[in-house]
């Protein structure tokens, strides 16, 4: 490499700058004495580590040159120090390893460092640590903010709160932590937690700490939160105010507490209460009840000041059915007592839906083969599983032929008879009535005086019942439903004597659909039902009288808000086969299938009850469901109107309007008035 002379001159004047910077750095072995002047930071770390013996690692960003100047000697600990104040003030910082290596690097990357974790003020200068500090009494949500704004966050400091523990995790230079913890142990003290208890008199503690409240809002405004905002909670069992806060506020809540404790007048003692959701007539009796009680008690014990003057002991509960009101007249104890008890009982109670769902499948199948043979002289093969009966049939036949009858007239000049032929026809309806009940296939043969009739049937019935009654009511309130018919029953009947004078007792019987239950809401979002559940049809007609199909479910049962229980099911299944032949000859192969007849049958069910209970608590679930199945039955009609009426293309189904849940207040008179004008008006110019 070729040096010049320029070059050459330039590195002689930095090693002998170097030397001096040195030499008037170092004074003694204990001492320093710094003074740099437009020197490089580099060159500045790497002096100052070869005067503390310490090995210290530089970032590559870390550029650019110093100026300082010290006019007092330091010792080793002093000039550590000064040089971390250098760094800050150029925006670097130091971050001492485990094994006491030093990196130098930016501040903004200092805080991601491994800095060590410190317990309490052992750093003092500017070196970056990191402490973790507990807050007792304040919350470190609202705290953190505040650090925030005091920390160098731009230089690589750092706050987070952690909620669960309440502690301050802060990390940046050591001074820095230091004075922010200071400032959290200033901030971190218990306030006054003094409280007062004011037993009353008179007056209800509940109703006084609502309107002390109310006049806190009023004169405190937004500040509601503060710590110095006093707080009252009323202690009802013994009808005390405890007041908490600040000394000065708890002395003026007290006043004010104690001079709204007054005594009422005798006019006073009589209170209407006007109620929300209770009936009047359902809580007479129940405060009745409280009153005697409280007033049993207090036969054993002192009177009040009130009743030793007035001697009086009555009360006074009656109901006001149109206002849905109570009058009370008591005394003021007696009086705030009943009143506690208005307050819990009437409070909007929860309703439930219940939903039956009942699913029905029936399957049933039946096949029957037979040959009846009959012979004109009395011979007969006859069955009764095989339909009509072949003497049944030969009977109507007989009925329905048509007679010729021949009759002779003989005439008076001649004397010779005149034959007349005259042809009756036959009774038809007895053969009508047989055939009206062939089912299937029915053929006859009549040969040389035999006859024969062959009768095949085979059946197939499939039936899928599904009905969902579902009943809304009241907790603890017994609902009924039903869809179905009464049916006339006959209960009794009577003759007179001489079979005169007959008649019968009739009774309606309820068939159908029914549901009765009585839910009760239980903690938490369980139901118990008292269910009762019923599905009757009518079979058919017996000799006596009718005969009614019944499946009944009556139990208790607890089910989840929104659950569903299956109540109870039956699944049978119904095999039967009948063969009637004659004996010896329906035993022979193939030949033997000619005197006999066979059925069979098979029948299935399956049929099962589900039960779905829905808590409705409030309004708004309420309309939901409503909703939900009024928008059901309005797609119903709107499905009818598109398919149209079959015949009657013009005709229109009708149609449920679209929900709406405002409110259609009806028009003003005036408005009314109005609009009746109007269309006059617009009648007249169409005519």
């Amino acid at each position: 490499m070729r040096l010049t002379s320029q070059s050459l001159m330039k590195g002689l004047v930095s090693l002998v700058f170097s030397a001096t910077l040195t030499a008037s750095t170092l004074v003694s072995a204990a001492e320093y004495s710094p003074n740099f002047k437009g020197t490089d930071i580099s060159e500045f770390i790497n002096i100052v580590g070869k005067n503390l013996k310490r090995t210290i690692i530089v970032d590559p960003n870390v550029r650019g040159k110093i100026t300082v100047r010290s006019y007092d000697l330091m010792n080793e600990e002093q000039y550590y120090q000064f040089f971390m104040n250098v760094l800050q003030v150029y925006g670097f910082a130091a971050v001492e390893m485990p094994n006491g290596i030093i990196k130098i690097v930016r501040d903004k990357s200092a805080k991601t460092a491994a800095l060590p974790v410190v317990e309490d003020d052992q750093y003092n200068g500017d070196e970056m640590i990191t402490r973790v500090v507990p807050v007792y009494n304040v919350n470190v949500r609202e705290l953190s903010p505040l650090l925030r704004q005091l920390n160098d966050q731009a230089g690589g400091g750092n706050v987070v709160n952690y909620d669960p523990s309440n502690v301050m995790i802060m990390t940046g230079r050591a001074s820095v932590i230091n004075q922010l913890v200071k400032i959290i142990e200033r901030v971190d003290k218990a306030g006054d937690q003094e409280v007062d208890i004011v037993k009353l008199k008179y007056a209800s503690a509940t109703e006084l700490v609502r309107i002390v409240e109310d006049i806190n809002k009023e004169q405190g405004g937004k500040n509601t939160n503060s710590p110095l905002t006093p707080k009252l909670v009323a202690d009802e069992r013994t009808n005390s105010v405890i007041i908490s806060g600040d000394i000065k506020a708890r002395q003026r809540l007290e006043n004010l507490v104690k001079r709204l404790d007054l005594e009422l007048e005798t006019s006073g003692n009589t209170r209407v209460i006007f109620l929300k959701y209770a009936k009047a007539e359902d809580l007479v009796e129940v405060l009745n009840g409280v009153s005697a009680g409280i007033q049993a008690e207090e036969k054993g014990g002192q009177k009040t000041t009130t009743q030793r003057r007035t001697g009086q002991n009555a009360v006074s509960i009656e109901a006001h059915e149109d206002s849905n009101s109570l009058v009370i007249t008591a005394q003021p104890d007696m009086l705030r007592n009943l009143e506690e008890v208005i307050r819990q009982l009437d409070v909007r109670r929860a309703q439930v839906q219940v939903e039956a769902i009942i699913v029905e499948v029936f399957d049933g199948d039946g096949t029957s083969l037979g040959v009846q043979w009959a012979h004109k002289d009395g011979a007969m093969q006859q069955f009764t599983n095989s339909g009509v009966p072949i003497s049944a049939m030969a009977a109507a036949a007989y009925q329905a032929r048509d007679v010729t009858t021949t009759d002779y007239i003989v005439g008076s000049e001649s004397g010779n008879a005149t034959p007349i032929t005259k042809t009756t026809p036959g009774d038809k309806s007895l053969l009508a009535q047989a055939l009206g009940s062939v089912n299937g296939t029915l053929f006859g043969i009549i040969k040389n005086d035999w006859g024969a009739v062959v009768q095949a049937v085979s059946t197939d019935t499939n039936s899928n019942i599904l009905a969902t009654p579902h009943i809304t009511t009241m907790d603890n309130e017994e609902a009924f439903f039903i869809v179905g018919e009464e049916v006339p029953v006959i209960t009794g009947q009577t003759t007179g004597s001489n079979n005169t004078n007959p008649f019968q007792t009739v009774d309606r019987k309820e068939v159908g659909i029914k549901l009765k239950v009585t839910p009760q809401i239980n903690e938490g979002n369980a139901v118990q039902l008292l269910i009762e559940q019923e599905v009757s049809s009518v079979s058919g007609a017996t000799a006596v009288d009718i005969s009614i199909n019944k499946r009944e479910i009556k139990t208790s049962v607890i089910v989840d808000d929104g659950g569903t229980v299956v109540l109870g099911g039956l699944i049978d299944e119904d095999v039967q086969e009948s063969v009637s032949k004659v004996p010896l000859l329906g035993d022979i192969p193939i030949i033997g299938n000619l005197f006999k007849s066979s059925a069979s049958s098979k029948r299935k069910r399956n049929l099962m009850v589900f039960i779905r209970p829905t808590i409705v608590r409030d309004g708004v679930t309420m309309d939901k469901i409503s909703n939900k199945k009024y928008n059901y039955i309005r797609a119903e009609q709107l499905i009818q109107r598109a398919d149209g009426v079959n015949l009657m293309p013009r005709t229109e189904t009708p149609v449920l309007p679209e929900w709406d849940d405002r409110m259609a207040l009806p028009p003003s008179y005036n408005e009314y008035i109005k609009q009746k004008a109007d269309d006059k008006k617009t009648q007249q110019k169409d005519n």
